[in-house]
C-alpha cells in the first residue's frame, strides 16, 4: 500500500473524478509534469518531465494548470487558470486543473506560496506569480522547439499551443514537452499588457461546472474509503465550557458502535460503522459538562453591554481627522442615530467534515478547507508526526464564507483516526453541531453623530462602534496596541478598506466589548455592518440637509473619483434621476473594500402599507482588473443572496450562554421568490487588483435600507429586519 487512495478506494463517484483527471492530464505519460495530482493520484516525479509548478502539458496536448487556492463556488479556480493560460498561450479548450498539496508545497520550498483563500485575495494576491509561471512555461516550450530546429527563439511564435517558425515549420506543445522539461527556467519573464489579453478578461465557462452537474465532483461529505468508519461529534454547547465526564455504558451496546472518545477537553465523539448510527449514539450519550462562566449570559445582557460601550471612554481609534468635538459644537444641525448588527453564522450548506487515515509513518486527510496549510499544520499537530509525513488532499468546498479557514474539524478527524491505525475515519458534523460550533460574525452596535453647517454641508462626524473583536477572540497576537484593525474595515484613512468620503472633522473609534461567543471572519467581515452604519447615516444626513442623497455623496467624494464613478454608474443605470417621476423608491450605497470600489442602487415597492418587495439592485464594481466578467457578475449576484439573507433574517441569539439557532428552521435564508433582479456593471479601470467576492456584499443591505426609507419614511436601524413591522415578499 503506497498510502495513496486508489480509484477503487474512493468509490464510484471518485472513480469518475479520477478518470477525468487521468484523461485530462495523462498523468502516467511523459511531458511537462510537476507537483501532485488531485486526491488519490500518485505524485509526478522530476524525471518524468517536470518543468514548473503551474503547467503540465501531456503528449495528447491536454493542459493541466495547478491551482493552490480553494474553490468554494466563487470561481477562483477558473480565474487563476485563465491567467496562467493567457501567458502560456495554450488552447483553452484543452485546459484542465489540479490541486497541489501543502506537503508538496513545503517540500518544494513553498513554490505555490499561499494556499489560503479568503479576504478576496485568491486572485489578486497570486495573479503576479501565477502569470509568471505560465509565461515561463511558454518560454521554455518555445526554446525547446527552437533548439530542435536549431533556429533563433525570436523567429518563433505561439498560437493556441502550436509553435511556428518563420520557415513554416511547426510543433505542438505536447511534442516538445519532454524536451522543455530539461531546460532551466528563464531568469526574466515579461508579462502581457492586460490590453492584449484574449483568454483572461473574457467571460469563459468555468472549469468546475460540468463535474458538479454530472456528479463527478466529490465533496468532503462524499468521500468513501475501504473499511471507513464514521464519527459524529458533540462539543460543549457553551463556548468556554469543559467536558467533565460521560457514561458510554449503554451507547457501546448500540448497533455498529466501535468506540466513544473524548476530543480535547470540550468534546466527545462516537465512532461507528455508519454515520447515522454514530449520530444516534452521540445523541444518546450521557454527558456531564462544566458550562463555565458563559452559561450566565443571555442576549439581553450582551446587548446592554454593547449599549454601555456606545458612550464609554476608549482609546481605540481607527480614523481621526480634524477636531470632531469642535466641529459638532459649531454645527447648525446635529443628527444622531444608533444601529445594531447581530451575531451571524456562516451556515455552509455542507457541514464541517474531514476524513483521516493514520499510521505511525503517514497521516492522510481528505477535506474541504479554505487554508490547506492551516489544515496541514493542524493535522500534523494532532497526528504527532512531522509535516513531511502528513498529507492533506483538498476537495471542493460546499460553502466556505470564511468558516473553513479554521482546521478544528480536521484535528478531530486525525485524533479519531489515531484510535484506529490504518483505518480511515470520517468526521461529519450534524447540522446542529455545525450551527452551534461556528466562528460567528461579531455582534456590534454603532452610535453615529453628524453635524451639518448652515448650508447643509457635513462638517463633523463621530462614529462609535461598540462590540466584539475578531482578532482578540482568535488571533490576539495580531492586535496592534490592543486594537483590532479589522473592526474599522471600510472606515480607515487609507489602505484597502478606506473610507469613501472626505469629512473635515472625523472620529471613528471602538469600544471593545467581547463575549464568550467565538468570533470569526464572515464573508465581507466588518465591512458589512460598517457599510450599513456609514451609508444609512449618510442618507439620514442628506435628508436632514434637504439634499438629494446622490448629490450629498458627490459633495464628499471629490478626492475619490473612482468611488464616485461606480456610484454614478449604478445610479444612472437604475434611473435615479427619473425615480420620482416614475414613482420608484430607491436607495444608494457606496463602499471601498478589499481594494475594490463598489456601489449599489436598490429599488423597492410597497403594498398594503407594509408589504415590501425588493424589486431590483443595480450594482457597479471596479476591481481594477477583471479576469472573468461572467464570474464577477455571478459573484455580485451570489453575494447579494448572502447579504440580503443576513439583512432580512440572519441573527444568532444567546440563551444561557448557548446559541439558540440550531438549524435552518430558525436561521432561514432568502427565498428564491424574494430575490431581486440584479443588474451588474463591471467597470475595471486598470492599474490595481481588487477583490470581487466580498466587497460587493456590503452595499446591498444599506442600499435596500435607504430605499425602504424612501418608500415608507421608516428608518430601520436594527438588523435583521424581521423584527420590524414590515413584511418582505
Amino acid at each position: 500500500m503506497s498510502g495513496k487512495a486508489s480509484s477503487s478506494e474512493l468509490g464510484t463517484t471518485a472513480k469518475m473524478n479520477r478518470r477525468r483527471f487521468l484523461v485530462a492530464t495523462g498523468a502516467a505519460g511523459a511531458g511537462l509534469s510537476i507537483g501532485v495530482i488531485a486526491p488519490g493520484v500518485a505524485l509526478a516525479q522530476a524525471d518524468k518531465g517536470e518543468v514548473n509548478a503551474w503547467v503540465v502539458i501531456n503528449p495528447d496536448e491536454s493542459v493541466v494548470i495547478r491551482i493552490a487556492r480553494s474553490e468554494m463556488g466563487q470561481g477562483t479556480l477558473t480565474g487563476l487558470a485563465q491567467l496562467v493560460a493567457e501567458e502560456l498561450e495554450c488552447d483553452w479548450a484543452k485546459v484542465g486543473w489540479e490541486y497541489p498539496t501543502p506537503r508538496e508545497n513545503l517540500a518544494r520550498d513553498r513554490v505555490w506560496k499561499n494556499f489560503a483563500t479568503g479576504g478576496s485575495r485568491g486572485i489578486r494576491e497570486s495573479q503576479q506569480y501565477v502569470r509568471e509561471g505560465g509565461a515561463a512555461a511558454r518560454m521554455m516550450l518555445v526554446e525547446a522547439a527552437a533548439k530542435r530546429w536549431q533556429v533563433d527563439v525570436q523567429e518563433c511564435r505561439v498560437d493556441k499551443g502550436i509553435i511556428r517558425h518563420t520557415s513554416g515549420k511547426q510543433l505542438t506543445y505536447g511534442e516538445v514537452a519532454s524536451e522543455a522539461a530539461s531546460l532551466p527556467p528563464p531568469l526574466e519573464v515579461k508579462l502581457k499588457d492586460p490590453k492584449e489579453w484574449s483568454i483572461a478578461g473574457q467571460p469563459l465557462k468555468r472549469l468546475d461546472t460540468l463535474d458538479k452537474l454530472n456528479g463527478a465532483q466529490i465533496y468532503g461529505a462524499d468521500v468513501q474509503l475501504p473499511g471507513m468508519l464514521n464519527a459524529s461529534v458533540k462539543a460543549c454547547p457553551v463556548f468556554g465550557g469543559k467536558l467533565i465526564s460521560f457514561d458510554d455504558t449503554e451507547v457501546k451496546k448500540m448497533p455498529g458502535v466501535k468506540g466513544v472518545f473524548p476530543l480535547g477537553d470540550n468534546a466527545v465523539a462516537v465512532v461507528a460503522d455508519t454515520w447515522w448510527r454514530a449520530n444516534k449514539a452521540v445523541k444518546a450519550l450521557e454527558i456531564d459538562w462544566d458550562l463555565g462562566e458563559g452559561q450566565s449570559l443571555n442576549q439581553t445582557q450582551i446587548n446592554e453591554r454593547l449599549e454601555e460601550g456606545l458612550t464609554a471612554e476608549t482609546k481605540l481609534v481607527g480614523n481621526k481627522q480634524g477636531d470632531v468635538a469642535e466641529g459638532l459644537a459649531g454645527a447648525a444641525k446635529v443628527i444622531e442615530a444608533t444601529y445594531s448588527y447581530p451575531f451571524l453564522n456562516h451556515a455552509c450548506l455542507e457541514p464541517m467534515n474531514a476524513t483521516a487515515r493514520w499510521t505511525k509513518d503517514l497521516c492522510e486527510v481528505w477535506c474541504p478547507t479554505q487554508n490547506g496549510e492551516a489544515a496541514h499544520a493542524g493535522a500534523a499537530q494532532a497526528s504527532g508526526l512531522p509535516l513531511a509525513q502528513v498529507e492533506v488532499y483538498k476537495l471542493h468546498l460546499g460553502g466556505g464564507f470564511g468558516r473553513r479557514g479554521a482546521p478544528d474539524f480536521v484535528t478531530q478527524a486525525v485524533l479519531l483516526a489515531k484510535e484506529f491505525p490504518g483505518t480511515p475515519v470520517k468526521v461529519l458534523w450534524s447540522r446542529e453541531e455545525d450551527m452551534l460550533q461556528g466562528f460567528f460574525h461579531p455582534v456590534t452596535k454603532a452610535r453615529v453623530v453628524g453635524g451639518l453647517d448652515k448650508d447643509g454641508k457635513l462638517q463633523a462626524m463621530h462614529l462609535r462602534i461598540s462590540g466584539q473583536s475578531i482578532l482578540a477572540g482568535i488571533l490576539p497576537h495580531a492586535l496592534r496596541d490592543g486594537m483590532d484593525i479589522t473592526t474599522f474595515q471600510a472606515l480607515l484613512p487609507e489602505g484597502d478598506h478606506s473610507i469613501s468620503y472626505d469629512i473635515p472633522n472625523l472620529l471613528v473609534d471602538h469600544a471593545m466589548r467581547n463575549t464568550h461567543i467565538r468570533p470569526g471572519f464572515w464573508r465581507g467581515v466588518n465591512v458589512n455592518p460598517n457599510a450599513i452604519y456609514m451609508e444609512s447615516f449618510i442618507d439620514e444626513l442628506a435628508h436632514a440637509a434637504g439634499t438629494d442623497p446622490l448629490e450629498f455623496r458627490r459633495s464628499l467624494m471629490a478626492e475619490n473619483p473612482l468611488g464616485w464613478a461606480v456610484l454614478k454608474a449604478a445610479a444612472d443605470k437604475a434611473g435615479w434621476h427619473n425615480r420620482q417621476k416614475k414613482g420608484q423608491h430607491m436607495g444608494l450605497a457606496v463602499c471601498y473594500a478589499f481594494g475594490s470600489y463598489v456601489a449599489a442602487c436598490a429599488e423597492v415597492s410597497v403594498a398594503d402599507g407594509n408589504r415590501v418587495k425588493i424589486e431590483r439592485i443595480v450594482a457597479a464594481t471596479d476591481p481594477g482588473y477583471c479576469v472573468n466578467p461572467q464570474q464577477t457578475e455571478a459573484q455580485v449576484e451570489g453575494s447579494f443572496v448572502y447579504g440580503l439573507s443576513a439583512l432580512l433574517y440572519g441573527e444568532c441569539t444567546v440563551t444561557n450562554g448557548k446559541i439558540d439557532q440550531e438549524n435552518f428552521d430558525t436561521y432561514p435564508s432568502l427565498r428564491m421568490a424574494q430575490m431581486p433582479k440584479v443588474e451588474t456593471i463591471v467597470m475595471p479601470s486598470g492599474g490595481f487588483w481588487g477583490g470581487v467576492g466580498e466587497p460587493t456584499i456590503a452595499v446591498a443591505a444599506p442600499a435596500v435600507l435607504n430605499a425602504i426609507f424612501a418608500a415608507t419614511g421608516k428608518r430601520l436601524r436594527e438588523v435583521p429586519l424581521k423584527h420590524s413591522d414590515l413584511q418582505f415578499v
